[in-house]
């Protein structure tokens, strides 16, 4: 890498001395440069042999620096193996291609802090910005990977770009929990910094311009510093949708709930400044919210994507006023707004997903089951996230892990058990009595994969729930939201496969009972 950058060096002062014109000279040997910041990814101990396709992975994977067990090492002058210098050079060069055939207006670039623009008031029709997600990727310390590479080759040709010794990092706008403070120093810190560009947008944007901010994050806490530092900026949300923009195959998705979608919200400038009621407006709210939920829903939005698509429409009513009080003069916080929202799309979903308007045969923690199934799958969720989610279904969580419920807390993520982990757990194994539709669901389940049917019938008979639809539909609903493949999925169809004979069981016993008792009389 070292001899890579040495010989750019000398194409440059090679360049300079056959007298090219240094401007000329100077871009030819930052595009050089780029080719070895493209090497550098794949000429690096973290990236690992790809069996299947035969080549070789680069450490940038992900983004994060993860951790390999074993790496491949390329010939960095092979003219066909990608990483290489030659194969790295001509992606270089099919980029510039391209990018000079599209753009026929010249771009002006420049290099400032989003909190202090070198641009006029009133100046631009638009401003369209996809802003750091909170604390979801540590930019700075990722682009130092690069930096020292390309410091080295041009840092000389480039002294403004490259003056530090690494990228500076003390008022980038990223909520770290590392630092002094933790988590919530960096919550603030985030906050204060992001209204502080938002209040940039609004300055610099013409009265009847337009701000388009791209946002996607699972995290409530992100979202709630977000719409707090909009409202602060000035900026009125006038409309959002949600777009699918990530690949499900991606590495960062796996085993998490990360987002398909982004949320691209529409701001205008605030024109008036009046106080609205939360009593009043919360009916607008539940009806624009529910009006936008019906297209997404027939879009096919669904799981963590649904919950974050419906904030906009949500905040497109409650950012219209300056300020929203109750009647006794108390603001409400956008903390408030986002529980009402998640209550109002909880709601939504399980009818949806249950395919009945009457939740009320459904006991609360049987809600909270199937909407995070239908929300997170298998996934693992920080904890903050997961007991906002059961809030709003009345479900307290620390009530439901051990003592055979069916939610595990690991560390600051929360997972909810499927039968087949639960059914390993002798507190469950051993109930006796049960308070809840998914409990008889699960405990029924892991009778069916132990082939124990009579004792299967005589829980259902106990509870009653052989003989209740509602039972029945929840399971069907259960079954339908999880993947193809999955285990419990399988279980539950094995187990609906005997529901006529379950439910015939039954009616015929309680046809016998009612004749015993007639008898009797």
């Amino acid at each position: 890498m070292i001899t890579f950058v040495e010989k750019v060096r000398l194409a440059y002062r090679k360049m300079i001395e056959e007298g090219y014109d240094k401007e000329y000279a100077k871009a030819v040997v930052s595009y050089l440069a780029l080719v070895i910041s493209r090497m550098s990814d794949f000429e690096s101990v973290l990236g690992a042999w790809h069996p299947q396709w035969e080549f070789s992975t680069h450490a940038f994977v992900r983004q994060a620096l993860q951790m390999t067990w074993d790496y491949s090492e390329l010939n960095p002058f092979s003219p066909i193996l990608t990483g290489t210098w030659e194969s790295m050079h001509r992606q270089i060069l099919r980029v510039i291609e391209d990018v000079s055939k599209v753009n026929y207006i010249p771009a002006i670039i420049a290099q400032s802090s989003a909190t202090s623009l070198p641009y006029p008031d009133n100046y631009f029709d638009a401003v369209i910005t996809d802003p750091p997600y909170y604390d979801n990727v540590a930019y700075s310390y990722l682009s130092d990977f690069f930096y020292v590479w390309l410091k080295r080759a041009i840092g000389d040709l480039h002294p403004d770009l490259f003056a530090t010794p690494l990228t500076p990092k003390s008022e980038e706008i990223v909520a770290y929990s590392h630092g002094k403070g933790g988590r919530e120093e960096g919550k603030r810190f985030y906050e204060e910094m992001i209204t502080r560009s938002f209040k940039e947008i609004y300055r610099v944007l013409k009265p009847n311009g337009i701000a388009i901010i791209v946002f996607a994050y699972k995290s409530t806490d992100a979202w709630e510093t977000i719409i707090n530092s909009l409202l602060k900026s000035g900026l009125v949300l006038t409309a959002s949708w949600p777009i699918h923009t990530e690949m499900k195959e991606r590495l960062i998705a796996q085993g998490s709930a990360a987002l398909a979608s982004s949320v691209y919200m529409g701001c205008r400038k605030r024109v008036t400044e009046k106080v609205g009621y939360f009593n009043e407006i919360k009916i607008e709210i539940e009806k624009r919210v529910k009006e936008k939920l019906e297209q997404f829903w027939s879009q096919g939005i669904s799981g963590a994507d649904f919950f974050v698509s419906a904030i906009g429409p949500a905040v497109e009513v409650f950012g219209r006023y300056s300020k929203v009080e109750r009647l006794s003069g108390e603001e409400v916080s956008v903390k408030e707004l986002l529980e009402y929202v998640r209550k109002v799309v909880s709601e939504f979903a399980l009818e949806r997903v249950l395919k009945r308007v009457d939740l009320g045969g459904v006991d609360a923690q049987t809600r909270f089951y199937l909407l995070w199934r239908w929300t997170f799958g298998n996934a693992k969720v920080h904890f903050d996230d997961a007991i906002k989610l059961s809030r709003s279904l009345g479900v307290e969580l620390t009530e439901l892990w051990d003592k055979g419920g069916f939610v595990r807390k690991e560390k600051e993520f929360v997972r909810v058990l499927p039968p087949q982990e639960r059914a390993k757990d002798q507190a469950f194994i051993k109930k006796t009595k049960f308070t809840s539709m998914i409990d008889v669901l699960h405990y029924a389940l892991m009778l069916w994969e132990k082939g124990e049917r009579e004792r299967i019938k005589e829980i259902l008979h106990e509870t009653g729930y052989a003989g209740n639809e509602t039972f029945w539909q929840a399971a069907q609903a259960i079954s339908e939201i999880l993947p193809e493949g999955n285990k419990e999925k399988q279980l539950i169809q094995g187990f609906l496969y005997g529901k006529e004979d379950y439910m015939k069981e039954y009616r015929k016993e309680k046809t016998r009972t009612l004749f015993d008792f007639m008898g009797k009389a």
